[in-house]
């Protein structure tokens, strides 16, 4: 981030929109306290009143909102008071954990580039909902989460990194969903991170640049760094 006229980088300014139980907020909080951590997390919002995870932030004495999408006619004018709020807290990084709303593409094309969304499967499979039960009812052997830059197409921006489970024999969508998300409190701050110090990028083609250079391919974190 820009130098402060001290010479101490400034962190970069991230606001965190979800929609539920936020805990994948909480374990960015968590990181974020570290002295070290390259970031802040400035403000939480919500388009839900009753999200549980607005207390999280609370606790932590970050400033929260709400803008209920329930008062608005349209997507459009929905996004528009979202973008204005958004301005004003004028964020480095937007990261959604768990929001649970369809952007329209001005929001996206608007914040491009500084859009990090969770997605609870190995994309590009299982777009949408209901991911772990469609990986069950598939057989599949193996499943896990994806942390990716937001463009227009639901689900399918830039992949960065992922994570895998094994997808065991007794396995419900609750116990398999489970495993996903400790692997998701694990890797999205790892990627805000890497983000905050600017070694992730989204290039003018839609690439994934890791230290300016175009990532081979989706990056996934040995097995280790979940213990």
């Amino acid at each position: 981030m820009t130098p402060s006229g001290s010479g101490t980088p400034t962190k970069a300014r991230i606001v965190v929109l979800i929609s539920g139980a936020g805990t994948n907020l909480q374990a960015l909080i968590e990181a974020a306290m570290a002295t070290e951590f390259p970031g802040q997390i400035v403000a939480v919002g919500s388009n839900r009143p009753e999200a549980a995870g607005l207390q999280y932030a609370e606790q932590a004495n970050i400033e929260t909102f709400v803008i209920d999408h329930t008062r608005y006619s349209s997507r459009e004018s929905f996004d528009g008071e979202l973008i204005h709020k958004l301005e004003n807290l004028n964020p480095d990084l937007i990261v959604l954990a768990g929001f649970m709303r369809i952007l329209t593409d001005d929001f996206v094309r608007h914040f491009r580039g500084r859009l990090l969304n969770v997605h609870p499967s190995l994309l590009p499979k299982y777009q949408g909902l209901k991911t772990h039960a469609r990986a069950l009812e598939a057989g599949d052997t193996a499943h896990g989460t994806s942390i990716h830059f937001v463009t227009e197409e639901l689900d399918g921006g830039p992949v960065i990194a992922q994570a895998q489970v094994p997808v065991l024999e007794n396995d419900t969508d609750q116990t398999l969903g489970a495993r996903v998300q400790a692997r998701e409190h694990v890797l999205y701050p790892i990627i805000v991170r890497w983000f905050c110090e600017g070694r992730i990028n989204l290039s003018e083609k839609d690439e994934v640049l890791f230290d300016g250079e175009p990532i081979p391919a989706i990056l996934t974190l040995p097995a280790d760094v979940y213990q």
